[in-house]
């Protein structure tokens, strides 16, 4: 077992308090701009969807973990004269730097119209990984962390109303054991990321209820198979879509005035999540088990 995933050092927790304007960009978005949120902006999907959303002119919130990569989509941001763009760190892998991420927000931002739940990882590292919380790592990264950021930055999105929550998820499904939803016993790697995406709809699923007739619009996609992303080179698996496919059915979600609420897309089209997304018990369970987690660190 690898250990538990150390915590940021000082240097780096301060740095997710403040944003990296890393390209001059105006400190705040003007009152014509829509402020866009999106999570793991820094490289593949995340990075082409920021960078359309600002040559149309919205202010978007680039998050990641690499400032080198985030300068490069900040500086071509810039070069369009349209939109603006700042750049957060945090690590997904700490509760801790999420709620330093979305104190920063709160604080630098009076408005917040889209938040895109992108950020996430594959199959690496390949074996059980826990994080400073004992969680599951693709369970942390890819569902918990998304699940803390949504709830504290909630309020923000209703004071910012019509507003909208995306949660870019997968067809990858696993169910979840709640007998052993950290997988202590008979890990793979595959099956971990499968029971992370699952979660993200169940989330979507119970959130979209939650806010019904509220004025946000939340739903859930699969935006393509197998886009050439660094999760799915790392993994060494086939490429089978395109960037613009995944970008056109992400760019869908947050712009179409009709793409309605609480529903799980396949790329453009509505689409049958995992039974288990359908199940109020387990959805219960799954909640009941976040809010114990997210409470506890």
């Amino acid at each position: 077992m690898t250990p538990p995933i150390s915590v940021a050092t000082a240097a780096v927790a301060a740095l997710a308090l403040s944003a990296v304007d890393l390209a001059g960009q105006p400190d705040r978005p003007r009152p014509d701009q829509q402020v866009i949120l999106i999570t793991g902006a820094t490289s593949g999907l995340g990075r082409e969807v920021a960078i359309r959303l600002a040559a149309g002119g919205a202010h978007v919130i680039v998050h990641g973990r690499d400032s080198a990569r985030a300068a490069e989509v900040v500086t071509e941001i810039a070069s369009t004269g349209k939109g603006s763009a700042r750049f957060y760190t945090a690590d997904f892998a700490s509760n801790a730097e999420v709620r330093r991420f979305a104190e920063a927000v709160l604080r630098d931002y009076p408005r917040l119209n889209v938040l895109v739940n992108n950020a996430g990882v594959a199959l690496n590292p390949p074996d059980r990984s826990p994080t400073e919380q004992g969680v599951e790592y693709r369970m942390q990264v890819n569902y918990l962390s998304g699940v803390l950021l949504t709830r504290l930055l909630l309020p923000r999105l209703l004071a910012s109303t019509p507003a909208r929550i995306v949660n870019v998820s997968s067809l990858s499904a696993s169910p979840i054991d709640f007998a052993d939803v950290q997988m202590t016993k008979n890990f793979s790697p595959m099956r971990a990321y499968g029971q992370s995406k699952l979660a993200q709809v169940m989330f979507t699923f119970d959130l979209a209820a939650e806010l019904a007739g509220k004025g946000i619009t939340v739903n859930a996609l699969h935006p393509a198979t197998l886009m050439p992303t660094k999760m799915v080179k790392e993994a060494g698996l086939p490429v089978r879509s395109t960037i613009d496919d995944g970008a056109k059915a992400l760019l869908r979600l947050i712009l179409d005035p009709n793409v309605g609420h609480g529903g799980f897309f396949d790329s453009m089209n509505p689409a049958k999540a995992h039974a288990q997304a359908y199940d109020p018990e387990a959805r219960a369970k799954l909640k009941k088990l976040s809010d114990e987690l997210i409470a506890r660190f």
